[in-house]
């Protein structure tokens, strides 16, 4: 017979943590999807170009966190439905500099203004003393509490 195990899934942090990842991003997932077909890697790849201005992918890999491989395809969709463009650096031509089209910029914009909406409604579920905790500890485990 087996021995009863009493670790607790339901309640190990990086599971909650990704339980939580998941569902609160759904509906706005199904947005980005429905309206652009984008995948999660091709939004957050317009979100750093619209937030940040021209990067090169290895920017967006560093503060994304997200690997070369993955970033590599988004940028190659999203120069395909015309949202990025690249250009070569006048400093170094090994090197591309990725900025948003006026298309890419507009899909941006659209998605932001959806963006603040859906995070109003989640940020409405907790008092503001929660929320501003929440975004500490989770900026803390993301190691984020000196970014920005």
């Amino acid at each position: 017979m087996p021995q009863k195990d009493d670790f607790s899934l339901q309640d190990f942090t990086p599971y909650l943590l990704n339980q939580a990842a998941e569902e609160s991003s759904l509906a706005f997932q199904r947005v980005y999807k429905n309206r652009y077909g984008m995948l999660r890697t091709e939004w957050r790849v317009l979100f750093h170009l619209g937030t940040y201005g021209e990067m090169t992918a290895t920017d967006i890999c560093t503060k994304a966190r997200i690997h070369k491989t993955k970033i590599s395809r988004a940028v190659q969709k999203l120069v395909e439905r015309r949202f990025v463009v690249r250009a070569r650096s006048d400093e170094d031509r090994r090197v591309e500099k990725l900025k948003l089209t006026p298309a890419g910029d507009t899909a941006y914009r659209d998605l932001r203004a959806v963006a603040e909406e859906y995070d109003a409604k989640l940020r409405a579920q907790f008092t503001s003393g929660e929320v501003a905790l929440l975004r500490m500890m989770l900026k803390r485990l993301a190691g984020l509490e000196s970014a920005e």
